[in-house]
């Protein structure tokens, strides 16, 4: 099983509208609400395509958000908080552009978050994989988040992590045995953790490989467009990948579905990198945040990375 927990989920409200026009009225052509937050995308891409998982998230006493994650059949185990979750919001221009507005979330108590980080660990076993993603809440120091992810570890889960910023880089201080086994950075939360500028395949997987360096096993850094590198310690090699989309609806939330489906692949490697591969572009066709039907067939190319392949 496949245990995600979202320290700061959230609601996400999503207009569609022909233009965003700065300063001016927009009216919405579709609008949809969708219970989101890193981790919960990754646990309701997982549950789409059969794989066990549990959501693990805090919820406040006014909010629907668990009841949503129940009634589409997903386990969850909820932590209750004084405060309430946020409402996110997204404006999805029909050339596919997004703009979101998120709010800052709530802010938990101590007892609030060490709660959480228990119930992070009071389901699944060993070997399983616990994935702590997302924005931290006020109150929810970047240092706790690293004393959860050793706490992780020792218990013998194999961790990873989506995160960026002060928290990613203070996980990243962590000896090597409180690391997480896997990251998943894009360009420019990598750029920032490893303070250099990326503009080259090649530059993706020397800062990749300045995190094995640290410890880290695995890291799976999403391009966009550009496609997506693996750099892990398991392989002779980096590999790059791509998959076009038969058309980009909606951005928002493909990194999330990227990472499920290189979670849901038992084999790792290139096996992983592909089916990641297929269940990001999967993502941006849908209007939504969550993802939509996987075409097992879609074309994917995975091979060694080659260093001179720019970034746009």
């Amino acid at each position: 099983m496949i245990v995600t927990v979202t320290p700061n989920p959230s609601l996400d409200r999503t207009l569609h509208l022909p233009h965003l026009t700065l300063g001016g009225v927009n009216r919405a052509t579709a609008t949809m609400v969708e219970p989101s937050g890193k981790g919960v995308n990754v646990a309701l891409a997982l549950h789409g395509v059969g794989v066990g998982v549990c959501a693990v998230l805090p919820t406040g006493a006014e909010d629907d958000m668990g009841a949503r994650l129940t009634d589409a059949g997903l386990r969850v185990v909820a932590v209750p908080i004084a405060g309430r979750i946020r409402s996110n919001l997204s404006l999805v221009e029909a050339d596919g552009r997004s703009t979101k507005v998120n709010e800052p979330g709530p802010h938990l108590t101590d007892a609030e978050a060490d709660a959480l980080c228990a119930a992070a660990l009071s389901v699944g076993a060993p070997d399983d994989w616990v994935l702590w993603a997302g924005s931290l809440p006020a109150g929810f120091t970047p240092a706790r988040l690293a004393g959860a992810v050793a706490s992780a570890r020792t218990a013998g889960r194999r961790v990873a992590l989506d995160a960026s910023g002060t928290a990613l880089r203070t996980v990243l201080e962590n000896p090597r045995d409180g690391l997480p086994h896997l990251v998943k950075p894009n360009a420019d939360e990598l750029a920032e953790v490893v303070g250099a500028t990326l503009r080259t395949v090649g530059d993706v997987t020397a800062a990749a490989h300045a995190l094995l360096a640290r410890g880290v096993r695995t890291v799976l850094v999403s391009l966009g467009g550009d496609g997506a590198v693996l750099v892990d310690a398991a392989l002779p090699t980096p590999l790059y990948g791509t998959a076009a989309p038969s058309r980009v609806v909606n951005t928002v939330g493909a990194g999330d579905a990227f990472l499920a489906g290189f979670l849901a692949s038992p084999h790792g490697g290139a096996d992983g990198l592909a089916n990641a591969l297929r269940f990001g572009a999967a993502a941006v066709e849908q209007a939504g945040t969550l993802l939509g039907t996987l075409d097992p067939h879609r074309p994917v190319h995975v091979g060694p990375a080659r260093a001179d392949t720019p970034l746009s």
